[in-house]
């Protein structure tokens, strides 16, 4: 079953200027929640939106250039949403204005707000966010409170690898890529962010959560030729032996998920045509092999063939 399936498309670009501010927000109105939108940007509104389900989730991904968005009292009355959001902000400057005053918000920052409160979200740039809906009873659950009593902002000035994770997920997760059991990740993410933001010392992760942030940690260090177990592990404030433990139900150890990505990685770009100027050895060092030959003797035995055998014709 994959991790994520797309429900909804839309788009304003090839909707008449005159139109465009309505039918996002009768989209909105349908598919997440109901809002008034402005904009005063030359060309009018051109934005895009992705509508995903993600288990008990819902995941929008959001683009398009300045605007702004509210969920007036009346709104919030006549129009209800039980959620709570975590707005992902990948691109852009906004503000988010609410009862307790006004947030600043830019590109990798986090910021978590209830659906029945009314809130303003402007941009005042070309945008993108990824919007996690979370159910306002999954969110109790979870969080052990009925409601979110203002706004929470995660800033990217503060970046843990939990941050960092929930990011990648969320996007792996817009191309409906993902791990299994990705509703409970992306929650078990934001569980840990909020206990970072307040200081507390959040309980102890699942297996699961820990090896999603050991594998992410991985793919993007894969290029670094000393890439090891133990970087992994303080990477994670986790000892070697716990990450032993942690990638065991997988059949691996983390060595071995090291070479597999970087093996993985190397044959997609010998299959690529547009790596065919990259020679086997500029390959075999961007995806931290200390040599060709090392290279060309490991990828062998992983798959019968030698790196030139590969290569996109």
């Amino acid at each position: 079953m994959a991790p994520s399936v797309l429900e909804s498309f839309v788009s304003t670009e090839d909707v008449p200027s005159g139109d465009r501010i309505s039918y996002w927000e009768e989209h909105n109105a349908r598919a997440l929640v109901g809002l008034a939108c402005s904009s005063y940007a030359e060309d009018g509104l051109l934005a895009r939106q992705r509508n995903l389900r993600v288990g008990e989730l819902r995941l929008a991904d959001i683009q398009g250039n300045e605007h702004v968005i509210e969920r007036t009292p009346g709104i919030c009355r006549d129009l209800p949403k039980e959620s709570v959001f975590a707005s992902v902000v990948l691109k852009g400057q906004a503000v988010f204005y609410h009862s307790g005053g006004c947030l600043t918000v830019g590109a990798g920052d986090i910021v978590l707000y209830d659906t029945a409160r009314p809130y303003l979200f402007g941009f005042s740039t070309p945008m993108r966010k990824l919007l996690l809906d979370v159910p306002r009873e999954v969110f109790a659950e979870r969080f052990r409170s009925p409601a979110l009593p203002g706004p929470i902002t995660l800033s990217a000035s503060r970046v843990t690898a939990a941050s960092r994770t929930l990011r990648s997920l969320l996007l792996g997760l817009a191309s409906c890529e993902g791990p299994s059991h990705a509703d409970d990740l992306a929650l078990e993410l934001l569980c840990l962010l909020v206990a970072e933001r307040a200081g507390d010392r959040p309980a102890s992760p699942t297996r699961l959560l820990h090896l999603l942030v050991a594998k992410d940690y991985i793919d993007r260090h894969l290029h670094h030729p000393g890439l090891n177990p133990r970087q992994v592990a303080a990477a994670l404030g986790i000892s070697v032996r716990h990450l032993s433990r942690i990638f065991e139900p997988e059949g691996l150890t983390p060595g071995r998920y090291v070479m597999d990505r970087r093996l993985m990685k190397a044959r997609a770009d010998l299959a690529d045509p547009a790596m065919a100027r990259a020679t086997v050895a500029d390959i075999a060092h961007r995806h931290g092999f200390a040599s060709q030959a090392h290279f060309t003797r490991v990828f062998r035995e992983r798959f019968g063939r030698t790196p030139g055998a590969v290569r996109a014709r």
